[in-house]
């Protein structure tokens, strides 16, 4: 099991690397490829792989309940809208400060899911909740000086994000995932094909044509990566190593385009990672202390 746990968490540290080399990719074609049509393509090439691999594994077969695709499609709307305001928010951010944000979406998911599912919380937890968002202040400094539009949209994207994590918490385990991701990809790339009918379509040279290629292969391998890391390792071994990709973002946003952030960020993102991980880690712990119940004999 060890040996399954290390490769597993390299495996989502590769997959980190993916999501994040992704962001550049699409932050690359900021203001060179009209968002719809970065998505239409993007996510039309992601979703035909998809359907191509769920047909495979007999998805199809499987299928889905009717309360199921209702919730993929409520999924689906989740994942458009989370699409929209945050490549919109990293066309106009540093790739540093984006993804320092992203990372509190597991703490306004664990208290959604408190509010909404009914899911205990205990103090440690919801202390940690408030502490983490405190490091977002710190990122996104409302003020004159360190808060615009954008940094709103991160925040919405955060929310549409966990609108999106709590409807799949609601999906049968029974669903195949592969079938529920290409529905989603789907709705995204019509979506944003729909929304850009009469607006402005460019020919794509070999520059911004590999840009969008390579962001469709990064999102498909990090997908499957994420997932081939779940299925191998243990959760409470692998999970936490999805903070990596604060520091993909941290060098890659350095590499290629000179950001760095400022110390206030560092240390913000910091905080949000340390009470991401914290609250993660003591889930674990409350849940392996629940006393199983004892068996009836009828």
């Amino acid at each position: 099991m060890a040996a399954d746990n290390l490769r597993a968490a390299l495996i989502m540290v590769l997959s980190m690397a993916l999501f994040t080399i992704n962001d550049v990719l699409m932050k690359l074609l900021a203001g060179e490829v009209p968002l719809h049509q970065i998505l239409l393509l993007r996510n039309g090439a992601a979703t035909l792989v998809f359907l191509a691999l769920a047909w495979r594994s007999g998805a199809f077969v499987r299928g889905l309940s009717g309360r199921d695709a209702r919730l993929a499609l409520l999924r689906g709307l989740a994942e458009v809208a989370t699409a929209y305001f945050f490549l919109t928010a990293l066309f106009n951010m540093p790739l540093a400060n984006v993804t320092a944000v992203l990372q509190s979406a597991p703490l306004m998911v664990m208290v959604a899911a408190a509010l909404f599912l009914g899911e205990p919380i205990g103090w440690r937890r919801i202390l940690a909740v408030v502490i983490g968002f405190s490091g977002v202040l710190l990122i996104l400094r409302p003020g004159p000086d360190g808060f615009n539009v954008f940094a709103i949209y991160v925040l919405i994207s955060v929310m549409c994000l966990t609108v999106r994590d709590i409807v799949t918490r609601n999906i049968s385990k029974e669903a195949p995932t592969l079938l529920v991701t290409a529905i989603t990809s789907g709705m995204v790339a019509i979506f944003f094909g729909a929304k850009g009918i009469g607006g402005e379509w460019i020919a794509l040279d070999a520059r911004s044509g590999g840009l969008v290629a390579g962001s469709a292969l990064m999102v498909l391998g990090a997908y499957l990566a994420s997932v081939q890391a779940m299925r191998l390792g243990e959760v409470s071994f692998v999970s936490p190593f999805r903070y990596t990709a604060m520091i993909w973002a941290l060098v890659l946003g350095y590499v290629v385009f000179g950001d760095w952030p400022t110390n206030l960020t560092l240390i913000g993102a910091g905080i949000v990672v340390g009470s991401g991980m914290y609250s993660f880690f003591r889930e674990m712990r409350v849940t392996r202390r629940v006393p199983v119940p004892p068996v009836r004999n009828e």
